[in-house]
């Protein structure tokens, strides 16, 4: 017998059985198998303690509707049950897979926990699960065939539940589930359109105020039972009711015991990113909010630059009923693949009915907080995240404010130009953020809420002032504006003298004639009348409709107002003749240049009623007040200003008829004017 060749061996068993490990070579390494190593995985049983589930959640709240729907799925016989659990990142969905599987006696041997957010972690995963069931295999067989065997295993046994936590990419575990059929998978992600194949699909949403509230209060409190809590609820209102905030928040005070909620909440405003970045000292840095939602940031900024960008913009609304008219110049194709990026993995919320998106407060609060070691916070794409949320608002507004027809999209618009005036700061604003909150301001002021509009009023025009200067026409009409809203709040005082002051300039500036100093004179000699200073009211109105028709003619808009505003005066004073002749003409005018349902013609038709009751003809002031509010309910609204006025005029008249109580009732709600109406005017640059 021979043998040849480096290494080589001969062995002759002499027709007998050979025992034993022949080894060759340098430090050659011998592995004993048991026979039952080379058992087929169907025949492998389960072992008893190869379950490997994660540290049951010791402080886990509510989520009763949730756990009672993955008891239904994953209790039901027959084919396999895939069930996924999707929601923002932080939201709890890892912990509700751990607290079901920990405690509902579901029966499922064996239960094992997967971190699946790679197709290396996967396979790492259903390695463990080969070794767990037959370790003898761990130093015979390589990562990729151990899990193999695992998928064999799961392939031919039944009874089992796997959950797969933090799935990032369906493809990573689709040849998994489809080829286990005989247990129970349960999947956590944050990704919301991925599940099709999923029995059960359960979208998990933030705690409700009380569970938040629960939950901040168990862990600040394990070790203070008797510590101070001011300020927990207004905390966790803050911190958006999100489970991963609550914790990260809550382990902080508990490790500062001497700290109040209320502090904690003044830290936030002080030091956002800060706070944001770090937890208690125990927290480990990738349980904090700022970093799980990075993780999820760079997934979504590899797949779609501009969906990263648009999340950043979204941060600057308010957080609900966000219509995609705020979204961009970009094009439909690329909007709509970057919100669907973003509604995949739970950043944004969308409702198709009403073509908005949401974003969890928590998320646009961290979004829009500079961070220069954050590069998806960096101060540089925040700050441009804020000028193109101004540019969205400034393109999205109608062209004017008092048009019924464009009250729908004010009043969509309106919580989102509040929100991106209350996370800015007066020194960060442009020309732009001033244009739009001049225009909301008089839209606020038009609708009857003038203490809302001089806020953003007053901003408008401090904003000009510094960026434009004192005599620039957009300061001196901010200017006009804002008195228009001390005027209307019943500040007359300020009203007064803000008109006096800006009708000088702006004689001085554009001129006796210029159409803006014309409005402006209106404005003034209204202010006055208001005041029961008519001695100077008349003749300003006089002066002013001299001049709107030499500089406009008879039938602009601003001339029309002004022939109704003289008329009004002339009533106020007691010459019913000249006001009656005056808004019989601007009437008849009005509707022949602006149309029956406009604004400004029905406030002329109110106040012809008005003149005609003065003048004791109650039977056309009721007929012409009733037409009026009618009109004014349907095309207005119910609680117009101008609406108001007319039904309490209307009631006024009855009563005067003596059929109070009879056909009407006034409504308790105040007239914000008098029994007549006045027209102010206004410059909207």
């Amino acid at each position: 017998m021979e043998a040849s060749g480096t290494r080589s061996v001969a062995i002759d068993t002499g027709g007998g059985a050979l025992l034993g490990s022949v080894l060759t070579g340098d430090s050659a390494t011998a592995i004993q198998l048991p026979p039952e190593a080379f058992v087929p995985p169907a025949h492998v049983p389960a072992p008893p303690g190869v379950d490997n589930l994660p540290a049951r959640p010791a402080l886990f709240v509510g989520r009763a509707r949730e756990l009672e729907r993955l008891d239904a799925a994953l209790a039901s016989q027959g084919q396999a049950v895939v069930q996924a659990v999707h929601g923002l990142g932080g939201i709890g969905k890892s912990a509700l897979a751990a607290h079901w599987a920990a405690t509902r006696p579901h029966g499922h041997t064996p239960i094992r926990w997967i971190t699946a957010d790679s197709p290396a972690a996967v396979q790492q995963g259903l390695a463990d699960l080969a070794t767990a069931l037959q370790p003898a295999l761990a130093r015979a067989l390589t990562a990729e065939e151990l899990a193999e065997r695992a998928a064999q295993w799961l392939a031919t046994h039944t009874g089992w539940l796997i959950v797969l936590d933090n799935v990032n990419d369906p493809a990573d575990i689709a040849a998994l589930t489809a080829r286990a059929r005989g247990g129970r998978f349960l999947i956590t992600s944050r990704l919301a359109t991925a599940w099709t194949h999923a029995t059960t699909v359960v979208r998990l949403d933030i705690l409700t105020p009380a569970e938040s509230l629960a939950l901040f209060t168990r862990i600040t409190t394990a070790q203070h039972p008797g510590r101070d809590l001011d300020g927990a609820t207004e905390l966790c209102e803050e911190l958006g009711h999100l489970p991963l905030a609550i914790e990260q928040a809550a382990a902080y005070l508990a490790q500062n015991p001497l700290t109040t909620p209320r502090a904690y909440l003044h830290f936030l405003a002080r030091h956002p990113a800060d706070m944001y970045r770090h937890g208690a000292a125990t927290t480990p840095t990738e349980h904090t909010i700022a970093r799980t939602w990075n993780i999820t940031l760079d997934r979504i900024t590899t797949l779609q630059p501009h969906a990263a960008d648009l999340l950043r913009t979204l941060a600057w609304y308010a957080p609900d009923h966000i219509p995609t008219t705020l979204t961009g110049p970009a094009d439909p194709p690329t909007r709509d693949a970057a919100l669907g990026l973003l509604a995949a993995y739970s950043m944004i919320t969308p409702d198709a009915p009403t073509g908005t998106v949401a974003v969890h407060r928590l998320v646009q609060a961290l979004t829009r907080t500079p961070d220069p070691d954050d590069p998806h916070r960096t101060p540089e794409l925040v700050d441009q995240a804020r000028q193109q949320a101004t540019t969205n608002l400034h393109t999205a507004f109608p062209d004017t404010w008092s048009t019924p027809a464009t009250w729908p999209t004010w009043r969509t618009l309106l919580p989102h130009i509040d929100a991106l005036a209350d996370h800015t700061t007066p020194d960060t604003d442009t020309p732009t953020t001033a244009h739009v909150l001049n225009r909301t301001g008089l839209f606020l002021d038009d609708q009857g809420q003038p203490a809302h509009a001089i806020r953003h009023l007053q901003r408008a025009l401090t904003d000009r002032t510094r960026v434009l200067g004192e005599d620039h026409p957009d300061t001196l009409s901010s200017r006009n504006n804002l008195a228009g809203a001390y005027d209307s709040v019943g500040d007359l005082g300020r009203a007064i003298e803000l008109y006096e002051r800006t009708l000088t300039d702006m004689v001085r500036v554009l001129g006796e004639d210029h159409p803006v100093t014309l409005s402006s004179r209106n404005n003034l000699a209204v202010a006055y009348r208001v005041a029961g200073d008519v001695g100077r009211a008349v003749p300003l109105f006089e002066q002013t409709l001299t001049g709107t028709v030499r500089v406009l003619g008879e039938d602009h808009p601003d001339t029309l107002i002004s022939r109704n505003n003289l008329a009004y005066a002339y009533k106020s004073v007691g010459d019913l003749g000249r006001a009656i002749e005056l808004y019989e003409r601007t009437l008849t005018d009005m509707v022949r240049v602006l149309g029956e349902d406009h604004p400004s013609t029905l406030t002329s038709r109110n106040n012809l009623a008005g003149a005609y009751q003065a003048a004791g003809d109650l039977g056309r002031a009721i007929e012409l007040y009733e037409r009026t509010l009618t009109d004014m309910v349907r095309v207005l609204g119910e609680d117009h200003p101008s609406t108001l006025t007319s039904r309490n005029n209307l009631a006024a008249a009855y009563q005067a008829a003596g059929m109070w109580g009879g056909r009407f009732r006034c409504s308790s709600r105040r007239s914000p004017t008098g029994c007549g109406c006045w027209v102010r005017t206004t410059h909207p640059p």
